[in-house]
């Protein structure tokens, strides 16, 4: 399964983004600002290509997409949230948007988890970010 991120909105408290599933729209992202370098929980992950793999998360206590490899970040998910308080590095998907936020978050997770848990029983699932 390839998810494609398209950051399109951006702000000085977050970037805004459009997620798609082997090309068809599914839903808005939110993640925090993109800076040119790090700042510990405040930092957009880079751009790239990365694997998903669905595990138990320590922090949330509940399976959740893992995004691995992440050059300088650990533990980056996809999670539900709304606005860039919500998020330290994490994708926050939503089905809609507005300035520096994202709704309906957990019914846009809710659709995109399933699809992901029924992928990851039979291939690999990679994230696209540009």
């Amino acid at each position: 399964m390839e998810l494609n991120l398209t950051r399109v909105e951006f702000t000085d408290e977050s970037t805004i983004g459009e997620l798609s599933i082997n090309g068809a729209f599914e839903c808005y992202t939110l993640e925090d600002k993109v800076r040119p370098v790090k700042v510990k929980g405040m930092t957009a992950i880079p751009a790239g290509s990365y694997e998903i793999i669905i595990n138990f998360s320590e922090r949330f206590k509940k399976p959740l997409p893992l995004l691995l490899n992440v050059p300088n970040f650990d533990g980056v998910r996809i999670h539900p949230g709304n606005s860039a308080k919500d998020t330290e590095g994490c994708i926050l998907v939503g089905k809609s948007k507005s300035a520096d936020f994202v709704g309906s978050s957990r019914a846009a997770f809710e659709t995109l988890f399933e699809k992901l848990k029924r992928a990851a029983e039979n291939e690999k699932i990679f994230i696209h970010i540009v």
